[in-house]
């Protein structure tokens, strides 16, 4: 295969990072995987870096010198400032690092629907746009780290003379573990419990997102809309929404997984019951688990992320998005939602994640 270019993933060990070092990879890219623990899929060059650690990440990278990088990592912390403080001055320290090299010619930026919904702290809070989501909405008022992010790979881009892209995704179904926001995992290692205890699979959100119309993001379509952006002066110098193009309604796919669990299930009752508290003190009976049945991953914590999918069936709005920016522009991937998820379950499942 001919070598298609070179390639930078940066949070190659993530939900997404993953997907993306992979695709490259299969397309012929040279490929490298940026993260601090210098795991990285097959066929991908593992690099060890701390985006925190400018002069540390020139050092690393010095060798790399890639034509496209696909930026796939965030760190939480407890306040927005402090989000904007690490997230943004992480794309500023990696852009820094390779601005010597002077290779890149393409950065993808990978943000999400807090860009319409705002930041943890004032989250769906104020005036928000209508749904579905344009990617042509102003900026909401109050401080963002995508934002932030955004603002340094403008700037990057200006100094530089490389095109961006940036990829606004929904909630993420994908395969990872140790990540801080992944569903599928999260409701495979609930079923799993529930199963355990003999209890019925419970609907933990509110009534709104039982009932209302929402989509979600294939983290292998993400990665193909990074691609088809560097690849495509169409994609480029654009902000895309990625989303799977169907939509759903939790109160019809809820039923389907927890039949595939062969579980009792419950939806919407008078007020959300959350899995942070009802999942309080499972790390025992995960552990128990995963010895009976030789799994991968002992430590609950690395498969769940309860406070996410909380958070994102918790919420009192109706969230989709609109695509039709991206289909008019020439991407035309998507994904059917329902077979998506049950895949990423057999995944999981082949890979001893969940018994």
């Amino acid at each position: 295969m001919t070598d298609a270019g070179r390639a930078l993933v940066v949070g190659s060990t993530g939900i997404v990072g993953q997907s993306v070092a992979r695709l490259f990879a299969e397309q012929g890219w040279t490929t490298y995987g940026l993260s601090r623990s210098g795991g990285a899929p097959d066929g991908v060059t593992p690099v060890v870096g701390d985006l925190a650690d400018q002069a540390g990440l020139t050092e690393a990278l010095a060798d790399v010198r890639p034509d496209v990088v696909a930026y796939t990592a965030w760190t939480r912390r407890e306040t927005e400032a402090a989000n904007i403080e690490v997230n943004g001055g992480a794309v500023r320290h990696l852009l820094a690092a390779l601005e010597p090299a002077g290779t890149v010619r393409h950065v993808a930026l990978m943000t999400g629907l807090k860009h319409y919904l705002g930041p943890f702290e004032a989250y769906a809070q104020g005036e928000m746009p209508d749904t579905p989501f344009h990617e042509y909405e102003d900026r909401l008022p109050a401080p963002n780290f995508y934002y932030a992010q955004e603002d340094e790979l403008f700037a990057s881009a200006a100094r530089n003379g490389f095109t961006w892209s940036v990829h606004r995704a929904h909630t993420v179904f994908g395969f990872a573990t140790g990540n801080a926001m992944n569903m599928v995992a999260t409701l495979c290692a609930y079923a799993t419990i529930c199963r355990e205890r003999g209890t019925p699979f419970v609907f933990p959100g509110s009534e709104t997102q039982w009932n209302s119309v929402t989509d979600v993001t294939d983290a292998d379509l993400l990665a193909e809309q990074m691609l088809w952006c560097a690849t495509d002066p169409r994609g480029q110098d654009e902000a895309f929404n990625i989303a799977n193009g169907d939509v759903f309604r939790w109160r019809w796919l809820w039923p389907q997984v927890a039949e595939h669990f062969g579980l009792a299930w419950e939806g919407y009752a008078d007020a959300p019951r959350p899995l942070e508290q009802a999942m309080a003190g499972a790390e025992d009976t995960w552990r128990e688990i995963a010895e009976r049945h030789d799994l991968v991953e002992p430590e609950l914590d690395r498969v769940a992320s309860w406070w996410h999918t909380d958070g994102d069936l918790g919420r009192e709005i109706e969230v989709l998005t609109d695509m039709n920016k991206s289909r008019d522009a020439g991407f035309l991937g998507h994904r059917n939602t329902r077979d998506a998820f049950f895949d990423y379950v057999e995944r999981y499942r082949a890979s001893r994640v969940i018994p």
